[in-house]
């Protein structure tokens, strides 16, 4: 094996000789380009064909086997002296790499740039341009470059961590796509007027101030680098308000699902959101673009998936590190494209932690399952759930401390309670979705009934959603509108509200007694409260509040279902107050009517007993004529006959 090894050595070396002298002489300072071929331009005829995809290369063998170990060893390998083509398919960075590459090997001046400095070091390394075969080979001229000028400046770190991305695996493999993440992260962390921009020399002025001004440069990688940049700058301690601003501006710009009202969908979406820090803009709302069932298996589908399942990955922990109504929209796309069940868990735990800061716009996420409903009602119960639990969670805490400082320094509790927030976004939710005609009792019910009872101060709201859902489901039998009705509490409805509910022929005829009782029982409250007042102070004087003062207190949700109602409650009233005038009128006749009823009976019993006793009168003179005249003369005694209805009281 020995003299094998030394025999085919010895080979090699005749023949590298014997192409060192057949192109004696091979140079050139340019490439001509003709159709998809590239020609060195000299008069010395090409021995040496390289073929890359479609583009061929007609060069010489003396300036590559010179500085190429690769193709050197495909040319002896071949046992081929009179080889004339090389195929390199699997050349990473293509024709355009290669081309820089053999320019180099002719001894032709090569302008290194940001953005192809990475292609050129994998050619190098592909090509084995080492430094045993000559010194300054292309391999350290580019580690040089990439090390000393491009990592050291903001934009060409970005540049060439952008280029890396068609380099896989080589760019992994050499540390390239390592070294700029760290260097993109080192420089974020950094105060922006230290940062060099370009290697050029341009110095500060050029790029953006303000603690965001790294967010719209590193938005342009792909979702992986992205990772490993923002990954890095958690782990060098950048706040984490800023790390979420730049995780919803980059989600901004990759989702098409996630785009302003209005936008043409370039990078200016998101221009507002970084510029405010982790306040997001609440006008941004979904636009669903594909909502077929077999969207997530779409390429579209699966790239939208990979970059929802890596934002979710490295969303910091903080409540406050993104918005609530980021998250919502996040996880509207997420159902969409069947993102993993555990990551979607994840992102609603994060949404109940600070559902109390949604949007009914946020909630209406449509239902791309096989549900019937219009708006997926499951996800918004899931999220209510995990709501709940994180509350119950703070309330257990022994570290829970309700007194927080404001900007002032001055220590309040920290108001209104999320819970109260939380119970009208749920009712104006309900209300909205009442209408849909596939919504079963059964959900309306148990959505409406997680919430306890103290959340909810006033049940407008909610009797506006129960009336809504009256409205779209008509045929709905006696005992299940009574049950839909005992979600609400008629002690906590407003006065517009009793109105409204007492004259609302869509409830039940008991639901609407207990309304009518309970609006008697407040009025009949307010009077004694204003009576006792009056008592107490003789110069009280009740003030009457204005419109202005009952719309700010009536609750906003009810404002919002009401408003449109306006005419028709107030026509109520009025037919309300004609109904109590009439039935005040009839009963004054009733109270007429019965005294004189009572006189005349009087006057009825006292004739008929002087009637009768006139009667007995008559009888009784009658009877003692008649005595008188039967006795014979001369008789001055008197016989007293015994009366006869003496005898009927024996």
């Amino acid at each position: 094996m020995m003299w094998e090894s030394e025999s085919e050595s010895i080979a090699a070396r005749n023949y590298k000789n014997e192409v060192l002298r057949a192109n004696h002489g091979v140079q050139t300072d340019k490439f001509e380009q003709r159709g998809q071929s590239w020609y060195a331009a000299t008069d010395i005829p090409s021995d040496l064909t390289i073929q890359i995809g479609e583009i061929s290369f007609h060069l010489h063998k003396l300036p590559l086997l010179s500085k190429s170990g690769k193709i050197e060893r495909m040319i002896y390998e071949s046992r081929e002296i009179e080889l004339k083509k090389v195929i390199l398919d699997e050349m990473p960075g293509g024709p355009e790499a290669f081309e820089l590459a053999a320019k180099f090997c002719y001894g032709i001046t090569v302008d290194l740039t940001a953005d192809m400095i990475a292609a050129l070091r994998c050619a190098a390394e592909y090509l084995e341009m080492t430094e045993d075969l000559e010194e300054g080979n292309l391999i350290f001229k580019t580690e040089a470059f990439l090390n000393y000028v491009a990592l050291s400046s903001w934009k060409d770190s970005i540049l060439v961590l952008q280029s890396c991305e068609s380099l896989s695996p080589w760019a992994e493999n050499l540390q390239i796509v390592r070294r700029c993440s760290e260097s993109v992260s080192w420089k974020a962390c950094t105060d922006p007027t230290g940062v060099r921009w370009q290697h050029s020399g341009e110095e500060n002025g050029s790029g953006p101030m303000g603690p965001y001004w790294w967010c719209e440069d590193v938005s342009v990688l792909r979702i992986d680098h992205f990772v490993r940049v923002i990954t890095g700058i958690k782990v060098k301690g950048m706040r984490h308000e800023l790390i979420g601003a730049a995780i919803m501006h980059y989600a901004m710009k990759l989702l098409p699902g996630m785009i302003k009202d209005g936008s043409s969908g370039s990078g200016e979406e998101g221009s507002g959101m970084v510029s405010g820090g982790s306040k997001c803009n609440h006008g941004l709302r979904m636009i669903t673009t594909v909502n077929k069932p077999d969207h997530h298996s779409s390429p579209h589908g699966k790239r939208q998936r990979a970059i929802i399942e890596s934002l979710i990955s490295i969303i910091p922990p903080q409540n406050d590190s993104v918005s609530c109504s980021f998250l919502l929209r996040l996880l509207r796309i997420a159902n969409m494209v069947n993102v993993s069940p555990a990551l979607v868990t994840e992102l609603e735990k994060r949404v109940g932690m600070q559902l109390e800061k949604a949007t009914l716009a946020d909630l209406l996420i449509p239902s791309y399952n096989r549900s019937k409903t219009t708006y997926d009602v499951d996800i918004v119960q899931r999220l209510l759930e995990h709501f709940l639990v994180q509350e119950q969670m703070e309330i257990s805490s022994p570290e829970r401390n309700p007194i927080v400082e404001n900007n002032e320094g001055i220590q309040r509790r920290n108001e209104p309670n999320a819970k109260t927030i939380v119970a009208r976004l749920i009712d104006s939710y309900l209300a909205e979705v009442s209408r849909d005609k596939n919504l079963s009792l059964t959900n309306f019910q148990v959505l409406a009934e997680a919430l306890p009872e103290s959340a909810r101060s006033c049940d407008d709201g909610i009797y506006r959603a129960i009336d809504s859902y009256l409205k779209a489901h008509p045929m709905l039998s006696e005992h299940e509108r009574r049950r839909l009705c005992r979600l609400m509490d008629c002690q906590k409805l407003s006065m517009d509200a009793c109105t409204h509910a007492a004259q609302n022929e869509r409830l039940p005829v008991r639901v609407a007694i207990q309304v009518i009782l309970s609006d008697q029982i407040k009025l009949h409250n307010t009077l004694a409260n204003a009576s006792f007042k009056e008592s107490r102070n003789p110069h009280y004087q009740q003030i009457i509040p204005n419109r202005k003062t009952l719309l700010e207190e009536t609750p906003q949700s009810f404002q919002d279902g009401w408003a449109t109602a306006k005419k028709d409650i107030n026509t109520l009233k009025f037919d309300l107050e004609t109904v109590k005038t009439k039935y005040l009128e009839l009963q004054h006749d009733m109270e007429i009517l019965q005294k004189q009823s009572g006189t005349i009976g009087k006057l009825k019993h006292q004739s008929s007993w002087s009637s009768g006793w006139k009667r007995l009168s008559r009888m009784t003179k009658i009877t003692t004529i008649e005595n008188a005249r039967i006795r014979p003369q001369g008789n001055t005694e008197v016989v007293k006959t015994p009366r006869r209805w003496r005898n009927s009281l024996s």
